[in-house]
């Protein structure tokens, strides 16, 4: 799609598609990114955001997903909500440093089944949720494993978050690989694209995004929850970059390489920038 047609916050983030995610936009609604916003604003109350994606080639966690969870906290966080975020042993030490201890971070153990169920019980007792929101988070296959987009076994190194999403509470997922929390929504279709795992997530959101990065997804969230409040929401692309740098130079690395270099799913830093400004420009010229 040429960058003329990019008229809408859905055409934004699904450009560039190298995984072939974009192939299941004719299953979503067309306004998939302002309908998540709406039901995010739908229901209040304390917010979780679970993210982070263990790289087993490198052994470390990914640069797609915290900064999509950042920006996606801090725009409600601006907007009157307390907000939690959820990850486990190899991805939580990354966001912690991003966030430099100004807000919660939750270890949720990498364990057996009963004693995960049992954990999120007790989680979600204390946080009193009114929304949990997912994005870059493997999720949970029909087989009961956590497979990465080359279809190998993670389950060692990923915590079974997918039970925060199964007691009822309000969620929003975001992915853009098939593998993700709430891309079970989409379960039937993700085999037909020879791109996308044969195998995919089986859990359920309420409402689902999708985007050729995820970190492009959260940006996409913020970006209709903007036109939503009349105020331009999104970060700046100078803190992004600085932020995707920041997290390499703790450890993370490119999803897609296992390289630790300033890229998101092969993109660079200034690629992102360029589609950030381009959410930015639509927000702008949308709400004066």
């Amino acid at each position: 799609m040429a960058q003329s047609e990019l008229t809408t916050i859905e055409d934004i983030i699904l450009q560039q598609d190298k995984r072939g995610v974009s192939a299941l936009r004719p299953h979503m609604e067309p306004d998939f990114c302002g309908r998540a916003a709406r039901y995010v604003m739908e229901y209040p109350g304390n917010v979780a955001i679970t993210t982070g994606f263990y790289i087993l080639s490198a052994g470390k966690p990914e640069t797609d997903g915290p900064p999509g969870a950042i920006a996606i906290g801090k725009a409600l966080r601006f907007l009157g909500r307390k907000v939690s975020y959820i990850g486990d042993e190899y991805c939580n030490p990354v966001m912690r440093g991003l966030l430099d201890g100004g807000d919660d971070v939750l270890d949720f153990p990498i364990a057996d089944v009963e004693t995960s169920r049992s954990v999120a019980r007790e989680m979600l007792d204390q946080l009193e949720l009114g929304l949990i929101i997912s994005i870059e988070r493997c999720g949970r296959t029909s087989g009961d494993a956590y497979l990465n987009m080359r279809s190998l076994d993670i389950t060692p190194q990923t915590a079974r978050l997918d039970y925060l999403f199964e007691a009822g509470i309000p969620s929003v997922g975001v992915g853009d690989g098939g593998n993700e929390i709430g891309m079970g929504n989409l379960v039937e279709f993700i085999p037909a694209v020879d791109t996308l795992p044969d195998d995919p997530a089986v859990t359920k959101v309420d409402r689902l995004v999708i985007s050729s990065v995820s970190n492009w997804g959260g940006y996409g969230l913020v970006a209709a929850l903007s036109l939503l409040t009349g105020r331009n929401l999104l970060p700046e692309i100078g803190e992004e970059t600085s932020l995707i740098r920041r997290a390499v130079d703790m450890g993370a690395v490119d999803g897609t390489t296992g390289e630790q270099k300033y890229h998101v799913d092969g993109f660079t830093t200034e690629e992102n920038g360029q589609v950030l400004g381009q959410l930015h420009r639509l927000v702008d010229s949308n709400i004066g």
